[in-house]
C-alpha cells in the first residue's frame, strides 16, 4: 500500500471516529461532564504511557525536562485542550450536538483569524471574504439562538489555539498527548477522589459496562489523534483540509438524525452561510496550493 493511500485511510479513520464520538459520550451518562473529562484525562495518561512503554519511547521525557519553554507551552496546550474537551462533553450531554458540530465547521476560519491576529499573516482577498461570510453566519445564528453560539465559539477558539501552540511545540502526537494529559492528571485525580469521598461518583456505581466505557475514554481519545498524526505525515495539507469536514458533517447528522435536535430554517440558513464560507476558503486554498506547486516546478533546475 502506498504512503498516500495509507494516509487517506488514517485520516478518514480519525475523522470517522471523531464524527461518531457523540454516540460514545451519550453512553457515559449519568456521569457528569466534569467526571467524564477527569476520566478522559486520567485514562489517556494510562493508555499512552502503556503505548510509549511498548514502543520503548519513554526517554523523550528526560530531554523535554531540559526545555522550560516547551514545558510552559505544554501547560498552555493542556489548558486549551481541557477547555475544548470539557466544552464538547457538556455540549453533547446537554443535547446540543448541532452546536458542537458548528464549532468544528467554523474552526478553519478561526485558524485563519488567529493567523492574522497572532502570527501577523496577510490574508488573500478570498480569505477575507470567507471570514466576512463566517462572521455574518455567527450573527444569523445569534439571532436564531437568542444568544451567541458560545459553545461553538469556545470549541473553535480553544481548538484553534491548541493547534497553534502544538504547531510551535512540534511534539509527536503520542508524546504530546501524554505530557498534556499528565499535566492535567493531578487535578483530575483530585476531583475524582473528591467525587468518590462525597458519594457522587458514577464510576463503579452504574453498571460494569458503564465502568468499562469510562475506562476506555483514554483509548477513545488517543486512537483518533494517533491516526490523525499518521495522516498528517503522509498527506498534503490541502487533502487533509478537505477530509477534516467529515467529522462535523457526521456530528451534525448525529444531532439532527439520531438525537432529533431541532434545525429551524434560520439555523439552517446560518449553517448554509458557514458552508459557503468554507467553500470559498477551500477553493482558495486549493488554488494557492496549485500556484505554489506550479511556481516550484518552474523554478526547479532541469535534470542533467
Amino acid at each position: 500500500m502506498t504512503p498516500l493511500r495509507l494516509g487517506y485511510l488514517y485520516g478518514i479513520g480519525a475523522y470517522l471516529l471523531w464524527g461518531f464520538f457523540p454516540l460514545y459520550l451519550k453512553l457515559l451518562r449519568p456521569a457528569g461532564p466534569l467526571e467524564i473529562l477527569a476520566h478522559r484525562i486520567v485514562w489517556s495518561v494510562v493508555f499512552v504511557a502503556l503505548l510509549l512503554a511498548a514502543l520503548r519511547n519513554i526517554g523523550f521525557l528526560r530531554a523535554l525536562l531540559r526545555r522550560p519553554r516547551a514545558l510552559a507551552g505544554i501547560g498552555v496546550a493542556a489548558a486549551l485542550i481541557a477547555v475544548n474537551w470539557g466544552t464538547y462533553i457538556y455540549g453533547v450531554n446537554s443535547d446540543r450536538v448541532v452546536e458542537t458540530a458548528l464549532g468544528y465547521f467554523i474552526n478553519p476560519l478561526v485558524v485563519v483569524l488567529l493567523g492574522v491576529t497572532v502570527l501577523r499573516e496577510r490574508l488573500r482577498p478570498a480569505q477575507w471574504v470567507a471570514l466576512g461570510v463566517g462572521g455574518l453566519a455567527v450573527v444569523v445564528l445569534t439571532v436564531d439562538y437568542g444568544r451567541l453560539p458560545y459553545l461553538a465559539l469556545t470549541l473553535a477558539l480553544s481548538f484553534g489555539g491548541y493547534g497553534l501552540v502544538k504547531k510551535r511545540l512540534g511534539l509527536p502526537a503520542a508524546e504530546g498527548l501524554f505530557v498534556e494529559s499528565a499535566v492535567l492528571a493531578l487535578p483530575a485525580l483530585a476531583y475524582l477522589g473528591w467525587l468518590i469521598a462525597a458519594g457522587d461518583a458514577a464510576f463503579g456505581h452504574v453498571s460494569a459496562g458503564h465502568t468499562v466505557l469510562l475506562m476506555l475514554a483514554g483509548a477513545a481519545t488517543a486512537i483518533p489523534l494517533l491516526l490523525f498524526a499518521g495522516a498528517a505525515n503522509r498527506l498534503p495539507l490541502t487533502s487533509l483540509g478537505m477530509i477534516q469536514y467529515l467529522a462535523p458533517i457526521l456530528q451534525l447528522g448525529c444531532g439532527v438524525l439520531i438525537f432529533h435536535e431541532p434545525m429551524p430554517p434560520a439555523r439552517l440558513a446560518g449553517f448554509a452561510l458557514v458552508w459557503a464560507a468554507l467553500i470559498v476558503f477551500t477553493v482558495d486554498a486549493l488554488r494557492a496550493s496549485h500556484r505554489a506547486r506550479a511556481a516550484a516546478m518552474a523554478t526547479a533546475p532541469a535534470p542533467a
